[in-house]
């Protein structure tokens, strides 16, 4: 059996345009970065609620720079497993990196259920004391 180099996973030129990729980023961004989080951030940060923005603002912006060049480079639809695969091959830090990135996303979206539940009640219930 012959084994590809490149590893393609099929990614068809075209299939997912600028304004679909900025549409996709922006709906991730604001759903769970803006409504949900931000009162959690607002209490943790307190006064330097603005400066905390403004530095992840900075944060993200060299880590979506460190995208875009990386996809330029590597145009794949497998994304950061791809990525991986293509700076440390068939070799541990790629599987540890990628289980990394996976219990990353699995608190990310932790905090987002948690957010998404807890905030309604609390809503409700600060409401309803008021009555």
């Amino acid at each position: 059996m012959e084994e590809k180099d490149d590893r393609s996973t099929h990614y068809n030129e075209g299939s997912l345009t600028l304004s679909g990729t900025v549409m996709l980023g922006t709906g991730v961004m604001i759903g769970a970065g803006i409504f949900a989080l931000t009162g959690q951030m607002a209490e943790m940060t307190g006064a330097l609620f603005p400066l905390a923005f403004l530095a992840a603002a900075i944060i993200v912006g060299f880590s979506a720079y460190s995208y875009i060049k990386i996809s330029n480079a590597y145009p794949s639809a497998g994304g950061i497993g791809m990525y991986l695969h293509k700076a440390y091959g068939d070799r541990l830090p790629t599987a540890f990196n990628a289980l990394l990135m996976y219990f990353s996303m699995v608190i990310a979206q932790s905090f987002l259920a948690r957010s998404s539940v807890l905030t309604p009640c609390n809503y409700l219930a600060v409401t309803l004391q008021d009555k």
